[in-house]
């Protein structure tokens, strides 16, 4: 039993911290090969997929702009309910579920680091509420997906690690409610 949990703990480890470093590694590369202050972009594939950089001080799509002290405070809480989960929760002992939180708790560091303008990115003119020199504490995000004429807005590797993890979450959960019903049948 011991050996399993602390496979599951390494497994947890390892997706958190590979998926929060190629985040972070990925978003200085491109942050410091474009213009984080105007959207250029560079195309991957000519008006599908490219690279093009933007703040985001809000959360998934935008929403709730200027609330980094909320999202912050949201993003501890929420990596401290994932932590408490792989140590106490019955399912943490399942793989999937393993896996689910390790990629979500890669996600929130990746951006919780970003929101607390750790990479050290300023602002090089005035930008109402911020002034010349603050640090930025916004998600950098450089992923750039066209649907049609639709652009999507732009995310990053973390963003991707979130929606993963809660897709996977989703996934097992609906799995294990149809595994508790079968097994209610056969009863």
């Amino acid at each position: 039993m011991r050996a399993v949990l602390g496979s599951r703990f390494l497994l947890f480890a390892a997706i958190a911290a590979a998926g929060c470093a190629a985040d972070l590694v990925t978003k200085a590369w491109i942050f410091n090969r474009l213009d984080p202050f105007h959207s250029a972009t560079e195309w991957i594939w000519k008006g599908r997929v490219g690279l093009q950089t933007t703040l985001n001080y809000g959360a998934l799509f935008g929403m709730g702009q200027g609330g980094v002290p909320f999202f912050v405070a949201m993003s501890v809480a929420a990596g401290i309910g994932i932590l408490v989960w792989m140590v106490h929760g019955e399912t943490s002992r399942q793989r999937l579920v393993t896996t689910a939180l390790g990629c979500i708790f890669a996600g929130i560091l990746g951006n919780l680091y970003d929101r607390l303008g750790l990479p050290g990115l300023r602002w090089p003119f005035d930008y109402p509420p911020h002034r010349a020199g603050d640090l930025v504490h916004g998600v950098r995000d450089w992923i750039l997906v066209m649907i049609g004429s639709y652009q999507w807005p732009n995310f990053n590797i973390a963003d991707s690690l979130l929606v993963c993890g809660a897709i996977l979450l989703v996934w097992h959960a609906w799995r294990y409610e149809e595994q508790k019903d079968e097994k209610k049948d056969e009863g």
